[in-house]
């Protein structure tokens, strides 16, 4: 059986007299939140190893002085993370791989021009190389979906829409010719920041014209590029 995780010292432990200071911050989030963190901290420590129990949430509700709602909602969140598990006869306990990080994107774009900025220059670098990489890798097949891609782009625009969905489709497409699989995923991650952003930019009806010719040449360079079996000038062209 896997044994219960022993909650740290005090001057350690997420649950200290300190830690139950900080849940009342309300700053920092609402209760769950809190106490999600304050777990994601311990776990991430090092110091509790993976197939350690969790304690049972009337211990947790008590030690964090929050409700077992609270506890429960912490909890549901770790499991959703992938940093515990419940397993039959053990309880919640640590996954095996709750010590790899994830990669994650702390950043609110909704509200934060600077926010987009910052993921438009990593988006930027990623993209880059995933041209240049399609130009050197990419199959007959795979360069007739780009094509068509930007075709879908040009039909979007000339149906009245404002084209982010295709504009993404679009460099998913280069993405998937770069025979790495981890382009496509990284490209999906990272687009879920920008779509609004894009949109919002795009929803102005007297820069749409000027807008869409001028996407339209940047993303055939694009193309021609990779088509031209350049990698450099895809990768300045992206």
């Amino acid at each position: 059986l896997s044994p219960e995780m022993p909650m740290p010292t005090p001057d350690k432990s997420p649950c200290s007299a300190e830690a139950l200071a900080v849940l009342k911050d309300s700053a920092k989030g609402t209760l769950s939140d809190q106490v999600t963190a304050a777990l994601k901290a311990y776990i991430a420590n090092g110091e509790v190893l993976p197939g350690a129990r969790l304690p049972t949430e009337p211990v947790l509700s008590e030690r964090f002085g929050v409700s077992r709602t609270v506890i429960r909602e912490a909890i549901s969140r770790l499991k959703s993370a992938g940093l515990v598990e419940v397993r039959q006869g053990s309880g919640t306990v640590v996954s095996e791989g709750a010590h790899i990080k994830a990669f994650t994107i702390d950043l609110d774009v909704s509200g934060s021009i600077e926010a987009v900025l910052r993921v438009t220059e990593l988006r930027r670098g990623i993209e880059g190389e995933a041209a240049a990489l399609a130009a050197q890798r990419h199959s007959p097949a795979q360069l007739e979906a780009i094509h068509q891609a930007l075709k879908a782009i040009d039909a979007a625009e000339q149906a009245g829409r404002d084209g982010v969905e295709e504009d993404l489709g679009f460099h998913h497409s280069i993405s998937r010719a770069t025979g790495n699989p981890l382009y496509p995923s990284l490209h999906e991650f990272i687009a879920q920041y920008i779509k609004e952003a894009i949109r919002i930019t795009r929803s102005n009806e007297e820069r749409r014209r000027d807008m869409a010719k001028t996407v339209r040449i940047e993303h055939f360079a694009i193309f021609e590029a990779i088509a031209a079996s350049d990698s450099d000038a895809a990768r300045h062209a992206a």
